[in-house]
């Protein structure tokens, strides 16, 4: 029997005023380079998730936020060779700073039925659906 690792993985739906989703390009060299993603990331060993993803947004965006604005959404569930991905998702409307491209090539601000069009991962892709019912 063959031992699948799982990867635990946050993300956030970024939502400003006009209800558009704040999208991060992957930059050249790291796996999936060019695809449009929700911004976020690994979840360390004793982080919880939402630790993790407030750490994401100080390191990727140089924004701030407290759990309390981080609602949990939904995850995807994706295989990654030898391991499989396990995305949670959350939805967040309150956030001090703006959002800086520190680790990706660009940002982009899109209503959620924009994201159809666009090159994104393939764990990201049944989120969009949900996200557009939501928002």
């Amino acid at each position: 029997m063959t031992t699948i690792l799982p990867l635990l993985v946050v993300a956030v739906a970024l939502v400003d005023a006009d209800g558009r989703v704040l999208l991060q390009q992957r930059p050249p060299g790291k796996a999936m380079a060019g695809l449009w993603e929700f911004p976020g990331g690994k979840v360390e060993s004793g982080e919880t998730p939402e630790a993790a993803l407030i750490r994401e947004l100080e390191e990727e965006l140089g924004i701030r936020t407290h759990a309390s604005c981080l609602a949990p959404a939904s995850f995807a569930s994706e295989a990654l060779g030898d391991r499989h991905l396990l995305l949670l998702l959350y939805v967040c409307r309150k956030w001090q700073g703006l959002p800086e491209a520190r680790h990706a090539t660009a940002l982009q601000w899109v209503r959620p039925n924009q994201m159809y069009a666009l090159d994104m991962p393939p764990a990201d892709l049944p989120l969009i659906g949900l996200l557009d019912a939501l928002i």
